[in-house]
């Protein structure tokens, strides 16, 4: 097959160390490696967007249909964006305009044509929301404009950055089968970059391990999920594989009890208890309500009708830690928010003696969700709420935060209640769960008997939508 995109000795001192690769029409070549080992840089330099004061640190070659890339005046280089290679970003709220209809950005991306730009939203499945902003359409709705535009110059090639980290299991199926046929039908080459190694069975022939800059391991994607050249590779391998289950606990005394809760538009006669020495996992999709009950038990939200009966002190993990530590605080400032034990705490999440000194900026993700996880346990509360506190990590940090929070939550004797769109995190985690779709818990029980006898459709829905490395 005719060779669309070839990187050869790709650097960017410091950062990228001679990458090299080629993709073929019809190849699907998906770029694995954590936060940090230069994945999306290597899209980026593909796509001529190199942050300005790289430049100059920038070396080796990428042809882009038979154009040097590299050193390509910017003019010239808008001519192949859309036409020859182009890019669908991790987060389309930071790539659309707010200010902007969906209609009209996607109308920029087809040149004025009307006739092409309804032709698209068809395709993509977004008939009759040309008039709509960003703010009004889901997560997945947004993704699926951000393709539109990728497609509108009918490219040779596309490049896909995590294009469903943010999103639950059923609308990521919903974006990967899109994805997937629309390449398919138009015959172009895939460059999917993703820290999912479910998601690369499922729509890469082949892999390129990227760890610091550098390619450790390649291969097709089967034989290598299978067996791994690299020590690296097995390592991601390994802290991708769904743990053991959760084992059945012992429970006490009702902690919390939501009674014919509903609130305003979201949540719909909710009733739950939670009894001490239970892990809780409440699963569903965006929107289905399962923050907001969060909320609720944490006493950040009061409902509309029912009530909610806490017995016992609370903390919260939240999703993002970035968003929920002040910036402008020491982490020991921070951590001494939640309780007066933070040299303790820090050392129990497993960071070094001095990070009580330090900034969040400096930490790395998967650090900055244990300084959350040390301010929340530093007041040794009775009760944990975790919000999604994995879903934007790595699989081998999220295997070590997940870790982390088992051990404490043994230890102190915690009751956990954790939020989550993935149910496999949930089942190693959680020794019960309750499934939450709009605004309705639809099934409640122990995780292992709804994991292999689930009652409702929606639950279901959610199990097959889980991608593996198996398929």
């Amino acid at each position: 097959m005719p060779e669309l995109l070839r990187v050869s000795g790709l650097s960017v001192a410091g950062l990228l160390h001679d990458v090299s690769f080629t993709v073929a029409r019809g190849q699907r070549l998906g770029i694995i490696g954590e936060s940090g080992s230069g994945k999306s840089l290597t899209a980026l330099a593909v796509m001529g967007l190199v942050p300005d004061d790289l430049i100059p640190r920038l070396g080796g070659s990428v042809l882009v249909d038979g154009t040097e890339v590299i050193g390509l005046p910017d003019r010239r280089m808008r001519r192949l964006r859309g036409t020859d290679v182009a890019m669908v970003f991790q987060e389309p709220m930071n790539a659309l305009d707010p200010m902007m209809t969906v209609g009209r950005q996607v109308l920029e991306a087809t040149r004025g044509d009307d006739t092409l730009r309804d032709a698209l939203f068809t395709e993509v499945g977004l008939d009759g929301r040309q008039d709509r902003y960003p703010h009004e359409l889901s997560g997945g709705q947004r993704q699926r404009v951000l393709i539109a535009m990728a497609i509108a110059g009918d490219p040779d090639v596309l490049i896909c950055d995590e294009p469903t980290t943010a999103l639950d299991v059923t609308v990521q199926a919903q974006i990967l089968t899109l994805i997937d046929r629309l390449v398919t039908e138009r015959d172009m080459a895939l460059v999917f970059i993703t820290h999912d190694l479910g998601v690369i069975a499922r729509m890469c022939t082949d892999v390129l391990v990227l760890r610091d800059g550098a390619v450790v391991d390649r291969g097709p994607a089967g034989s290598l999920l299978r067996d791994p050249g690299h020590e690296y590779t097995r390592a991601l391998i390994d802290a991708a594989r769904p743990g053991p289950p959760a084992p059945p606990r012992q429970h006490g005394r009702v902690l919390i009890d939501v009674d014919h809760v509903s609130t305003e538009h979201i949540l719909d006669d909710v009733s739950l208890q939670v009894r001490r020495g239970e892990r809780l996992g409440v699963v569903g999709g965006s929107g289905s309500g399962k923050t907001t009950l969060l909320r609720l038990i944490a006493g950040l939200a009061s409902p509309t009708a029912g009530t909610v009966d806490v017995d016992g002190r609370v903390q919260v993990v939240f999703q993002d830690p970035q968003s929920s530590l002040n910036p402008r605080l020491t982490v020991r400032k921070s951590v001494a928010e939640g309780g007066p034990r933070v040299s303790e705490s820090l050392a129990e999440v497993g960071l070094p003696a001095d990070a009580g000194e330090r900034y969040p900026h400096q930490f790395s993700g998967g650090q900055r969700q244990r300084i959350s996880i040390a301010r929340a346990i530093a007041g040794r509360p009775d009760i944990l709420l975790a919000d999604e506190p994995v879903s934007a990590l790595d699989v081998s940090v999220r295997a070590q935060v997940l870790a982390v929070l088992d051990e404490l939550v043994t230890e102190h004797g915690l009751t956990l209640v954790f939020v989550s769109h993935d149910l496999s995190v949930v089942r190693s985690v959680c020794d019960t769960v309750a499934v939450v779709h709009e605004g309705r818990i639809v099934e409640h029980g122990p995780t292992e008997s709804v994991w292999a006898h689930p009652r409702h459709e929606y639950t279901r829905t959610l199990l097959e939508a889980i991608p593996t490395m198996g398929r």
